[in-house]
């Protein structure tokens, strides 16, 4: 629930209007959820009719805290669930009417496409090197190879994250083909490269004060990876000329 301002009459309201706040007024509330919101974003959701303000007799903007909420929702719903604005115009609307509206589903689509779902592990998640052994089937030696090249890293417990038995399972699997941990050594320079540039475009949301602001930067990154694998799969396929299933 955004929080808007008691009495928040900026320029162009009246005394009998001061529960009515200008533009300005509402792109600073706004600002607290969603930083990068411009009053260009807000005058073009008023002309694709996802608001609709009152205006003053000389011409201001006035919005209600109703107007300022309803802005909130489509902010949210376009961050968080990547949706048209005719779409989004057409719930809203009908979840005004009283209508019984099922919450879109979140994800953004490409092409038709889900994006991929996110990995079974919960956040954080660990496994022992005991543990990583057996999931990977491989040796003690294999795993201090990796290591060596920087391939596995265990963290300062001992531990390793979740991914670690991917990796290991994939790379002892690529081994039967010839291809040792030395051989990966690009292509883990290249994994640090993207998610060096993936971090970068998710670094100022997540140093946000806002705690959903920081929780969208997460769920940006994860997209951002989605996609990289999408176009790291599309340009081997190419490179190779072949068509996988």
């Amino acid at each position: 629930m955004l929080r808007t301002p008691s009495g928040g009459a900026g320029s162009g309201t009246t005394a009998a209007d001061n529960e009515l706040m200008s533009i300005g007024t509402v792109l600073n509330v706004l600002r607290e959820e969603f930083p990068e919101v411009t009053i260009s974003k807000i005058r073009f959701l008023e002309s694709e009719g996802l608001v609709e303000p009152r205006r003053t007799p000389s011409g201001y903007r006035t919005f209600s805290a109703e107007d300022v909420e309803r802005l909130g929702r489509v902010l949210r719903m376009q961050r968080d669930h990547s949706l048209p604005l005719k779409v989004i115009r057409e719930y809203l609307d009908a979840a005004e009417r009283g209508e019984a509206v099922q919450l879109p589903v979140l994800g953004r689509q490409r092409d038709g496409e889900p994006v991929p779902p996110p990995s079974e592990a919960p956040p954080g998640a660990r496994i022992g090197r005991a543990e990583l052994l057996a999931a990977a089937e491989i040796e003690e030696r294999e795993l201090a190879e990796w290591e060596s090249y920087g391939l596995l890293t265990p963290m300062e417990d001992g531990a390793y994250d979740a991914e670690a038995v991917t990796v290991a399972s994939l790379g002892r699997a690529r081994g039967g083909f010839g291809i040792e941990p030395r051989h990966l050594r690009l292509m883990k320079a290249a994994a640090d490269r993207e998610a060096g540039l993936v971090e970068q475009v998710v670094a100022p949301l997540r140093r946000h004060r806002n705690p959903q602001t920081r929780a969208h930067a997460e769920a940006r990154a994860k997209e951002l990876a989605a996609l990289t694998l999408k176009l790291h799969a599309a340009l081997v396929r190419s490179a190779l000329g072949v068509r996988l299933p």
